[in-house]
């Protein structure tokens, strides 16, 4: 088991040596290896890698767009969050209303031909425009399905009635802490067909001793450079808030990984965070004075003392 930053990057050397060349959904190509797991104990700090910068407040944004059951990239371009726009994006550029340049596998072509770039941005623009400004263009192509923040609190039922997760897995911890069902699934085999992209973090389990919650989550589908580090960060603030409304201490959080790989367009990124010494890890100050988790606004989270290596850009596999 891997402990900490060390660990994560342990795991991207692990991966470049031992991965087994994949293709995959996105014709980009992956190395990849199967069944691991990083353990981060989230009392020695927050778990943001330091190697290079990742940017809290896109983190923050998103755990609290989960927390509000939205599945619309609106109120994330709200937030100045642009991390879920090119699966909204595509469904824009490939249903029968675009009406602009050919933007055919623009998460390669954008990295690669400059001229087609520009286009990418300037639609990439009028797109996001429409969302902010247009509410009923937001509701046509902004909305992602029924992605996790449907499934942790609105959860269909056969009956037709819906099931809060987030809500019920916060009860059961403060009625029943030793109990083994304190469980969110954002998998609903029903559901996956018509999700922008199917939930790669797809479960996750909570568990109380000595006082301290911990967290372990199930990742399908982990893509090591740029998706793992947001997910580490996003579930130790789940787990630090949930601890906070039940009146716990943080423990540790565990994340399990199926499908661990490292896109072939990544890995000279891969290779320049290698080269870099993990730093100390930042603190974590939340609003004490908000009783529930749903309660939380983006300027309720504070991080301090964080002093990462730069950021290290690489395109993103859509």
């Amino acid at each position: 088991m891997l402990k900490g930053e060390p660990g994560y990057l342990d795991l991207c050397q692990y991966i470049l040596k031992n991965g087994t060349k994949k293709t995959d959904r996105t014709n980009t190509g992956t190395y990849s290896v199967f069944g691991q797991q990083m353990r981060f104990d989230l009392g020695d700090g927050f778990p943001l890698l330091t190697t290079k910068k990742v940017p809290f407040r896109l983190v923050a944004s998103e755990l609290l767009w989960f927390l509000k059951g939205d599945t619309n990239i609106r109120y994330l371009l709200q937030h100045n969050n642009n991390i879920w726009n090119e699966w909204a994006f595509k469904r824009w550029v490939e249903s029968s209303n675009y009406d602009g340049p050919d933007m055919t596998d623009f998460g390669n072509r954008s990295q690669q031909d400059q001229e087609f770039n520009q286009l990418y941005q300037e639609q990439m623009k009028i797109f996001k425009d429409n969302i902010l400004n247009d509410r009923a263009f937001a509701e046509k192509f902004g909305d992602l399905g029924n992605v996790y923040g449907k499934q942790w609190r609105a959860w269909k039922t056969s009956q037709s009635q819906t099931i809060d997760q987030l809500k019920n897995v916060i009860h059961s911890l403060r009625h029943n802490p030793d109990s083994r069902r304190h469980i969110v699934s954002a998998w609903n085999p029903e559901d996956v067909p018509n999700m922008a992209l199917p939930p790669c973090h797809t479960l996750f389990q909570f568990y109380v001793a000595d006082g301290k919650l911990s967290c372990q989550l199930y990742q399908r589908s982990a893509d090591i450079f740029i998706g793992v580090p947001f997910n580490i960060a996003s579930y130790a603030l789940l787990t630090h808030l949930i601890a906070h409304e039940c009146g716990l201490k943080a423990g540790e959080f565990v994340h399990t990984l199926g499908d661990a790989h490292i896109y072939t367009n990544h890995v000279e990124q891969v290779k320049t965070q290698l080269g870099r010494d993990a730093r100390s890890r930042p603190t974590l100050r939340i609003n004490g004075e908000k009783p529930s988790i749903l309660d939380f606004e983006l300027d309720d989270f504070e991080l301090l003392d964080y002093e990462p290596h730069p950021s290290i850009k690489a395109p993103i596999a859509v």
